[in-house]
């Protein structure tokens, strides 16, 4: 808990000045992309100095100039700011309703663009979502996304929800799955307590929409992939 501690110290001490001057200017300009990289780079600061080094093979698979889906599985709340700080370019993320109620934070959530998704099931809201992802999408902003919906307790891959293949459908925009390991050593699930190691993120070829006739096909494609970038345990 000791570097928990640290952690949660220095991304206090260099959030506050940082949302003072950059969510007032993001409010101003109607661009978020500067509030956006200042939160990366203070997630890049705070995996160091909790001893915790990035392991990233197969950034050549990033499509340049092309707004992409990064589809990944979750086994941690380490997962988002690590994946989430290595991606090129701004990106959306969907993300628990409930969070967008978080003092400041939600704020900054909504500045950023990030889509909230409803727990409910309900299939208006996940329209809403879906809709306002394809927005991002056609202004050139990439979707990041963790395609089990929840973080799995054991690590073994969850299935798969099928909200992000219908966006995939509708936008034909790459499907780029990511693979997440060892970040489940690093910060349990159900654990507040961080320790120092190594995890790694594996990006993989795209997937393209169109080569398949429907989203069942499309979402085993992603799995396949996602699959083989974990170690054999992990892939359910």
């Amino acid at each position: 808990m000791i570097i928990s501690f640290f952690v949660f110290i220095v991304v206090v001490v260099l959030s506050i000045p940082s949302a003072v001057i950059f969510m007032p200017l993001a409010i101003i300009t109607g661009n978020p992309t500067p509030l956006f990289n200042v939160a990366c780079s203070i997630v890049r600061v705070a995996f160091r100095t909790a001893g915790i080094r990035l392991q990233v093979d197969g950034r050549e698979n990033f499509r340049a100039g092309q707004a992409c889906i990064f589809m990944a599985n979750h086994v941690s709340n380490l997962d988002p700011p690590a994946l989430l700080s290595n991606l090129p370019g701004r990106s959306g993320v969907f993300l628990k309703q409930s969070l967008m109620n978080i003092p400041v934070l939600g704020y900054a959530f909504r500045l950023g663009e990030f889509i909230p998704v409803a727990r409910s099931g309900n299939a208006a809201s996940a329209q809403e979502s879906v809709t306002a992802a394809t927005r991002l999408i056609k202004k050139g902003v990439h979707i990041m996304t963790f395609v089990e919906g929840t973080r799995s307790k054991d690590g073994r891959l969850l299935p798969f929800k099928k909200g992000p293949f219908y966006l995939a459908f509708e936008t034909g925009a790459p499907c780029i799955p990511v693979s997440i390991y060892g970040t489940e050593n690093l910060m349990a699930k159900g654990s507040f307590a961080i320790k120092r190691g190594t995890a790694h993120l594996v990006f993989h070829a795209p997937v393209y929409p169109r080569d398949f006739a429907t989203r069942e096909e499309l979402l085993r494609a992603v799995r396949e992939s996602i699959a083989s970038g974990l170690p054999e345990w992990m892939r359910g």
